[in-house]
């Protein structure tokens, strides 16, 4: 958890999302950090554009889907006239269609809702601080759109290696998995060992590739074209 010296360090966030569980789910998740504050929510995209106006939020959370203007439409608008706000598309829907709309758009993160509470908050710490993160499920659609925003990969698996000679092998195979998005507890089922030692594994990987967390050994992993 993420300690603040005063409210005005918070991250001040506005939700747009239509359904009330996901909305009362979302705050009550935010409220175990510390650096994170829901100011404010909408169930629909006109009345989520029109509360950023008042509100002024640093990061926007919006569902593609809503019921009345799409998701992307409400982060076109809402970026028209604030540009500096950050948008974080948090949704279960995974189109070429709607992942690229929304890049296009100007957002900074397309996350899945299946994704852990201390990654989102990991992903809304990092787009508030002007990185863009992309959930290692999307990035294969992408990659496949053909538009280069994420380039056809150039490296292989021996590539990889080659520039990481000291992972095990059962270490590249764990690897591919945290990509994957698997849990450690899903590693070890697939790969039929106790999730200690899968847990384990993960361990040394973010050790040996020099990152900070599994999310950020996926993404170092996409880049050099593991997958």
């Amino acid at each position: 958890m993420q300690t603040s010296g005063n409210n005005t360090d918070k991250i001040r966030v506005i939700l747009i999302e239509d359904h009330k569980l996901m909305r009362v789910g979302l705050k009550s998740l935010f409220e175990k950090y510390d650096d994170i504050s829901v100011i404010t929510e909408a169930e629909g995209g006109k009345e989520g554009v029109e509360k950023v106006k008042v509100h002024k939020p640093d990061v926007v959370i919006i569902d593609v889907g809503l019921n009345d203007i799409s998701g992307v439409e409400a982060a076109r608008r809402i970026l028209a006239d604030n540009p500096d706000i950050k948008i974080m598309m948090l949704t279960s829907k995974l189109s070429q269609d709607d992942v690229m709309e929304a890049l296009k758009a100007g957002v900074y993160a397309y996350v899945l809702k299946d994704v852990n509470s201390d990654t989102l908050a990991m992903v809304l710490r990092s787009i508030n601080e002007g990185a863009m993160w992309l959930d290692p499920k999307v990035v294969p659609i992408i990659r496949e759109s053909g538009t280069g925003v994420i380039p056809q990969r150039t490296k292989n698996r021996a590539n990889f290696k080659a520039s990481h000679a000291n992972l095990t092998e059962r270490e590249y195979e764990v690897l591919k998995l945290v990509v994957d998005g698997k849990s450690n507890l899903e590693i070890a089922q697939i790969l039929k060992i106790s999730e200690h030692t899968s847990k384990a594994h993960v361990c040394n990987i973010i050790q040996k590739l020099v990152v900070d967390d599994r999310t950020q050994a996926a993404v170092k992993a996409i880049k050099e074209g593991l997958v």
